[in-house]
């Protein structure tokens, strides 16, 4: 399981077509993704037009798709509104700047918008090591790289009790978000988060991600995935 094989199976589900994604970088996963009704947004797409048309070849989705060059920030105060005004949202992916504060905008922006019905499926929410959760300028291009995304999972459980959380144990940590009663919650404070240290995290990172494994998901959206 990874977040296309996520996302292509939650589109399949009775009536879902609108798909967004935030953090396209190269289009890797947003290209892959067949759905009639699905936008993009990055402040810089990083493909050639060849690519781009090569992968409309592949999949004709690609023609109708919009794409949107700025910020998540400035789209949700900009755009989204008029775009999802009357088609709301069905999955989302928010794979942006893998920044806590950031990340925690784009998935509280995207609720906003999201169908009764819908799911927001975050990356990167899973770190193995220290490096690999590290901020953004600290960060060692070419290598991997997560941030601090867990804490908005650890936020959101703490912080939100109309939405159900967990996260997937597979391709980096996919954080599963639906507009659903909390299986359970945590009890961290707001101004707690923003300092937890890694190790805190990776000693409690079953309980505060409500880790899964990958099987769940099928478990979980049983009635509502074929």
């Amino acid at each position: 399981m990874n977040r296309s094989k996520c996302i292509s199976a939650l589109l399949k589900r009775r009536n879902s077509k609108t798909y967004l994604e935030i953090g396209v970088d190269t289009g890797r996963n947003f290209f892959y993704v067949r759905s009639a009704d699905k936008y993009a947004v990055d402040p810089e797409f990083k493909w050639s037009a060849f690519s781009r048309i090569r992968r409309t070849i592949i999949n004709p989705y690609n023609l109708l798709a919009k794409f949107y060059p700025t910020t998540s920030d400035e789209f949700f105060a900009q755009q989204a509104g008029a775009i999802f005004s009357e088609r709301k949202i069905d999955v989302c992916l928010v794979d942006g700047m893998h920044e806590y504060e950031f990340a925690l905008r784009d998935i509280e922006n995207s609720v906003k918008h999201l169908k009764d019905d819908g799911v927001i499926v975050v990356h990167d929410c899973n770190p193995t090591s220290r490096e690999s959760a590290c901020s953004f300028k600290d960060r060692v291009p070419g290598r991997e790289w997560n941030g601090d995304v867990w804490k908005a999972i650890v936020h959101i459980r703490s912080l939100r009790n109309d939405l159900n959380v967990f996260v997937l144990d597979c391709d980096h940590g996919l954080g599963i978000i639906t507009k659903k009663q909390p299986e359970n919650m945590l009890s961290i404070a707001k101004d707690q988060i923003a300092n937890l240290s890694f190790e805190e995290f990776d000693k409690n990172r079953g309980s505060w991600l409500n880790l899964k494994t990958p099987g769940y998901f099928n478990e979980f959206f049983k009635d509502s995935v074929n």
